[in-house]
């Protein structure tokens, strides 16, 4: 459960996307109803159909029969844009409590997690959303509706609930005010936004959060939960008329609300009025780099001119290719430079930005910032410029269509801005951008008086206006809508073990490498094609880390005959995705395409492998990054903490490939680094010889896969024999370890073990199933239960356990953050239920729970190419073909409680565990010396 700081352009940012608005108008009905069926059916775009319930609730169906999983995602469009004076943060905090039960399903992380789901919920500006991704099931997709359905009016929303769940959102908050750059945004916008709530941020304010009254929050649920303000979407594999059946079933008997009086909803009516002058904020925490943020007011995301504005963005501050890329990284000026566009119901900010290290002019970088901005506004892209911003959204929208579970997420964000077919409008609107469109962008909206930034310039005369233009009538723009041809489904793909087993070929390269080759048809072709290289012995890499490090970037930084900015260009040409890496014992190609371009790509990944052009300019950028990125996280707990932890449990010598380093161990390793070291060792290590392993999922003809791999990495061969390095469990004494980190209002804990243990060993499955216990599931642990859920001390807190398997190491680790104050008191918390669980053990129940929801997990990740693509590549390299797999499940299932909780009691002991943890602690102890003195 989060709420998001920034937004880029969906597609661009595909990872997680969160909040939407509520939006109110008239939408045509081209009705195929019946009256007795609760809906009508309203519009069918490209694969994806709208249906309307009579109560309000908007439903979309995207089925895809081609992966066995299935994504309910329920939006309401309430964000914080929506809050009122005293109630900011409510949305993100009510999103936590729905999480609490309802009097159907009094333990929703329970339930999750034997249905072994992958959920969540969000929120953001515009809207809030809950969503479960899980093994594409009649049951499961019933299941998962009348939880919705159930929790869209029957929540608890209890004091209890709000009183222990407030300490946990308060620690998220701090958390985020840790970090400089986020600060910074929240800073921007609340200067850039007078009036216009998007100047508040979604977590809100820490008293607001604090003290809102539960009756005030349960007021905002009962009048924005509800079937008119909300979008459900399904998409993945499910029977249309049988899902239709359910969510009528389901959603239906809630009656649409009335809206009088208080509980009407209304458009925003509040907009920010034309900015009369540069705006000025400045942040001062303890920190390791310069940042600098400009805002630059823009059109609502749903307007015709949000589409020139966001190529503009991407022109300026997006890759090596762009402006500030090559006026302030390749110049020295800057480590980082960025321009993005928001894309909002509302109208937004285009957002600059340069990260500068320490010791450096932020003035520099700031005029040069300027100076980037200057030539826009004087001389027009050129077409090179805006057909490569172009091609690259264009691309990553087909890329977004092929992913039907993507895609519901994505729709949140679309019908929380007016309406889902927006998204295919925007692709319209952008095709039809022209250079001088994004030309006329920049000097409408680029003007010094439409600016905030972190510094004060006088004018001496009242500087122009910016008027943004007025909301678009969403209603009349998507009508009648019917978009292209819908992404053609793949075949129907059974992801057991023994069928990924059978529809897999094996061979070998002419080179002795191991190939796994899964040839089947996909939605939209695609087809992954990964490639782990493995090189070197103990002897021959002492002393090898950061050249190795520095080698590692290089070959994506430009070829003999491709430069680096050429490279993503042709990347993004072939709709394309993947590199090429090299590390201290190995390395990695991976590509990510359709067959179209299949190809194309291996001749491009092969040509960066085979062809890197030990560029100088481009070593010394990615080594003042490296610098600079190491030199912003000395004071960071979370890094101090993690670093402790592993010196303690991995004592190796200095110069060894386990070795663990300090940070400033880092730096000095970094800076002594040259190029010909780094040119030499990759040179005389990286290849594709015997102990390389290769593995391609998709739609894709083997013979062809096979020849298009000898002709592009056959004659690629190490120089070198590999001698996979050991390393067993050192079984270090357990320590105690407290590091200050001034002026951080968020503190981290860690805590580990390791022991001897392969995970061939007898007791492996039953550590795997207690663990999971542990600290595995959603929120619904024995660790979350208590710290989280029942103490409210920690946002985020998690545990896990590993094993190797060659070498005898086995590891338990748990990790949580919390105010520094709280601490103390997540170490006891913690050391109780380990404890617990020794003396007591588990529950049959919880140990059903556990392998039901692990089991399913599974299931519902092979419904990925990439984890198919994983679980070939291990079997391959560790000679495990699926049933290993299989067996291991199998043994799974069969386990009771009775040996999991001796096989827990056996390995486990409070004793045994490194405790670490990173904070101000000085500062709250010097607070309770002047409270408990009466200063």
């Amino acid at each position: 459960m989060r709420f998001i700081q920034q937004s880029r352009q969906l597609w661009r940012v595909l990872a997680f996307v969160p909040v939407f608005l509520f939006a109110v108008g008239s939408l045509s009905i081209h009705a195929q109803s019946d009256d007795d069926a609760g809906y009508v059916k309203v519009a069918s775009v490209e694969g994806i159909t709208e249906y309307r319930l009579d109560n309000g609730l908007r439903v979309l169906l995207f089925p895809d029969s081609s992966a066995e999983r299935t994504s309910v995602v329920i939006t309401y469009f309430v964000g914080s844009r929506h809050e009122a004076y005293g109630e900011t943060g409510m949305a993100h905090l009510l999103e936590h409590l729905v999480f609490k039960g309802t009097p159907n399903h009094p333990d929703i992380s329970a339930e999750l997690t034997e249905r072994g789901a992958s959920p969540n919920g969000t929120t953001w500006l515009d809207r809030t959303n809950y969503f479960e991704t899980f093994a594409a099931t009649d049951d499961n997709l019933e299941w998962a509706l009348d939880l919705e359905s159930d929790r869209m009016i029957n929540s608890f929303i209890a004091k209890e609930d709000l009183d222990s769940e407030m300490t946990v959102v308060r620690n998220e908050w701090e958390s985020g005010e840790n970090n400089p750059g986020r600060v910074l945004g929240q800073r921007l916008r609340s200067a850039a936004f007078m009036w216009h709530n998007y100047g508040n941020t979604t977590i809100g304010a820490r008293s607001d959060i604090e003290n809102v009254p539960i009756d005030r929050l349960k007021a905002f649920y009962k009048k924005y939960y509800q079937p008119d303000n909300a979008q459900l979407m399904i998409a993945g594999k499910f029977n249309v008329d049988r899902a239709l059946e359910l969510v009528v079933e389901k959603f239906g008997p809630i009656p649409r609300p009335e809206r009088t009086g208080a509980n009407q909803l209304f458009e925003t009516y509040t907009s920010e009025p034309a900015q009369d002058g540069e705006r000025v904020v400045t942040l001062r925490r303890v920190g390791d780099v310069q940042l600098v943020q400009m805002g630059f007011h823009i059109p609502a995301g749903v307007s015709e001119e949000y589409a020139a504005a966001d190529v503009l963005a991407f022109v300026l501050g997006s890759g090596p290719s762009s402006r500030l890329y090559k006026n302030l990284v390749e110049t020295q000026l800057a480590t980082g430079a960025y321009a993005y566009a928001e894309q909002f119901k509302e109208p937004g900010l285009m957002i600059f930005g340069a990260t500068v290290p320490k010791g450096q002019s932020m003035e520099e970088a700031e005029a040069a910032i300027h100076e980037t901005i200057a030539f826009a506004i004087e001389n027009p892209p050129t077409q090179e410029e805006v057909d490569r911003a172009k091609t690259t959204y264009l691309n990553g929208i087909e890329r977004a269509m092929r992913n039907p579970i993507g895609i519901a997420q994505q729709m949140s964000e679309w019908g929380a801005m007016g309406d889902w077919r927006l998204m295919f409008l925007y692709r319209d609107n952008l095709e039809k951008v022209t250079v001088e469109d994004v030309h006329n962008a920049a000097v409408e909206y680029l003007k010094p008086s439409n600016r905030t930034t972190a510094y004060f310039i006088p004018v001496d005369e009242t500087p122009p206006r910016v008027q943004i233009p007025e909301m678009p009538d969403i209603a009349a723009m998507v009508d009648g809508y019917e978009g292209r041809e819908a992404v053609s489904e793949g075949e129907q793909f059974d992801p057991s073990l023994a069928n990924i087993q059978a529809r897999t070929q094996f061979t070998e390269l002419s080179n002795g490498a191991k190939v796994a080759l899964l040839p089947k048809e996909n939605r939209g072709d695609t087809v992954i094609l990964n490639i782990s290289l493995r090189w070197g012995s103990e002897s021959e890499m002492m002393d090898k880390g950061y050249i190795a490090s520095m080698a590692s970037s290089m070959p994506m930084r430009g070829t003999v005959d491709m430069t680096r900015a050429e490279i993503v260009d042709e990347f993004t040409r072939i709709k394309t995705t993947g590199g090429v890496s090299a590390g201290l014992t190995g390395g990695s190609i991976s590509i990510n395409t359709d067959r179209a371009n299949l190809t194309e790509a291996v001749q491009l990944v092969g040509k960066i492998a085979t062809q890197p052009a030990w560029d100088q300019a481009e070593f010394d950028l990615i080594k003042k990054s490296q610098i600079t990125s190491l030199e912003a996280s000395q004071k960071e707990p979370q890094a101090l903490a993690s670093i402790a932890m592993g010196r303690h449990l991995s004592q190796w010598p200095k110069g060894h490939p386990f070795y663990v380093s300090t940070i400033q161990e880092d730096i000095e390793g970094f800076e002594s680094v040259t190029l010909e070291q780094a040119k030499e060792f990759y040179n005389q290590y990286a290849g594709l010889g015997p102990s390389a392993t290769v593995v391609a999922v998709g739609d894709f003809d083997p013979d062809e896969m096979m020849a298009l791999l000898e002709d592009n990495l056959g004659d690629w061969n190490p120089t070198t024999s590999f001698e996979r390095i050991a390393s067993d469990a050192q079984g270090q004494e357990a320590m105690s370890q407290s590091i200050e980190t001034p002026d951080k209002t968020n503190a981290v804990f860690y805590a580990g073990f390791d022991f001897p243990l392969k995970d061939t060993h007898p007791d492996y499955e039953a550590l795997v199933i207690a663990n999971y216990i542990m600290g595995g599931g959603f929120l619904n642990s024995r660790l979350a239960v208590r710290i989280r859920q029942k103490d409210g001390l920690s946002y985020g807190v998690r545990a896990g356990f590993s094993a190797h398997p060659i070498d005898a190491r086995a590891r338990f680790n748990a990790y949580a953050i919390a105010a520094p104050e709280n601490v103390d008191k997540v170490i006891g918390a913690f050391t109780e239920e380990v404890q617990k669980a020794i003396d007591l053990g588990f529950s049959e129940e919880e140990v059903d729970a556990a392998k039901t929801g692990w089991l399913d997990s599974r299931k519902r990740s092979r419904a990925s190419d990439g984890t198919i693509a994983g679980l070939l590549n291990t079997g391959l390299y560790f000679e495990r073909d699926m049933s290993f797999f299989q067996e291991r499940e199998d043994k799974i299932a069969a386990l009771t409680a009775e040996e999991v909780s001796a096989v827990f009691a056996k390995y486990y002991s409070v004793d045994k565990i490194t405790i670490v943890t990173a904070g101000d602690f000085a500062r709250v102890a010097a607070e309770a010396e002047a409270e408990e003195s009466g200063e």
